[in-house]
Formats: structure tokens, sequence, C-alpha cells
């Protein structure tokens, strides 16, 4: 027993030492000297305090995305082509994240969507044998224009052909979007003249 109380009086005359103190203080002051070169050390190697502000690359092509991209040592890559925007050459950015004026650590890549060649091509709607009130409103929703309408002599005032430049157009036929689609529609007439037949 006056052993265990010998051993915890020693150890509590070590702890409180001038010799255990100083061990401690330089035990923390080691710690905190070796944080402080780790912390540096991993700021050095992630260029945390280096930023690059991404620049504007609308409307650019991919020659130039990739030479101003490189004088700031950043990359780039491609996304899917977003729909056709007459608004931007053909083949140049529409798109890219980050946002021009982001700040971006050396290396990083830029995600950029191009412009399109034009219009993607869709399908021409089934509206023959509709009247013009209903055909126009769904080639429209659909992003087609409408261009002449002729009238043909009929008894029913539907619409009896699509052409297009001139051709006649089959309904299920591709075209690009934004086509101008002209309509041959009846004029109704034929079933008055029937009848005073």
């Amino acid at each position: 027993m006056n052993k265990v109380v010998d051993f915890f009086k020693g150890l509590f005359k070590f702890i409180y030492s001038k010799i255990f103190l100083i061990q401690v203080v330089i035990a923390i002051a080691m710690l905190a000297i070796l944080s402080y070169i780790a912390l540096e050390w991993l700021e050095s190697t992630t260029n945390h305090d280096q930023r690059i502000v991404v620049p504007s690359l609308s409307k650019k092509n991919l020659d130039q995305v990739e030479k101003i991209l490189s004088e700031k040592d950043l990359r780039y890559e491609v996304q899917d082509s977003a729909s056709f925007n007459p608004d931007y050459p053909r083949y140049s950015v529409i798109e890219q994240n980050p946002v021009p004026g982001s700040e971006v650590k050396e290396n990083r890549k830029i995600y950029v969507t191009l412009n399109p060649s034009g219009y993607r091509k869709i399908e021409v709607p089934n509206v023959v044998l509709q009247t013009r009130r209903q055909a126009e409103p769904k080639l429209k929703a659909i992003g087609f224009k409408i261009g002449t309408v002729t009238y043909k002599p009929n008894m029913s005032d539907q619409v009896l052909e699509l052409r297009h430049k001139g051709k006649k157009l089959e309904p299920g036929s591709m075209l690009m979007k934004t086509s101008t689609i002209d309509l041959v529609v009846g004029d109704g007439k034929g079933l008055k003249l029937n009848l005073s037949n």
C-alpha cells in the first residue's frame, strides 16, 4: 500500500516539476511548428492562394478557346451541343462552366457547350385533312414557319397538301426546325357548286 502511495506522490511531484512543464511546453511548441509547416506545404502544393479569373469564351471557336485557356494554365472539355442559337456563330461556345469571372485554381477544367451547325431536323406532323385553323398552330408549336397559303377548289376547307420549296411534302418527312412550310388548302366552294347542280 505504501508503495502505491509513494508511486502517486512521486508521479504528482514529477508532473508539477519544472522539468516536466518545460518538456510539455517544448512538445506543444514542436506540434505547433510542425502543424504550421504542414499547412504551408499543403497550401503550396494545392495552389491554395493562386486564383485565376475565368475568361469569357462566348462566341469563340475551339482554336480560340484552346489558346486563351492555355495562356492561363487552364484546360477545357467539350460537352454535348446545345440547341442551335442563330445569335452565335456555328461551332462557337454558347455556354461555359464555371462562368466568366469565377476564380479557379491552375489546371482547372472549363466545360464548354458548342453551338451546333444548324437547327436539328424534326418530323413534319400529319396535318393533312385538318382545317387551316388546326394545322397552323401545330406546325408553329414544333418550330416550323408558315409560308404561303394557296387555295384549291375543293368542297372542304381542309389542308390538302404541304409543300416545302415548291415540292410536295409528305407527313413524317424530316425538316430543319424553322423551315417554312407552304399550305395548299381547300377553298370550301366545291360543296356549293355541287349543290347548285
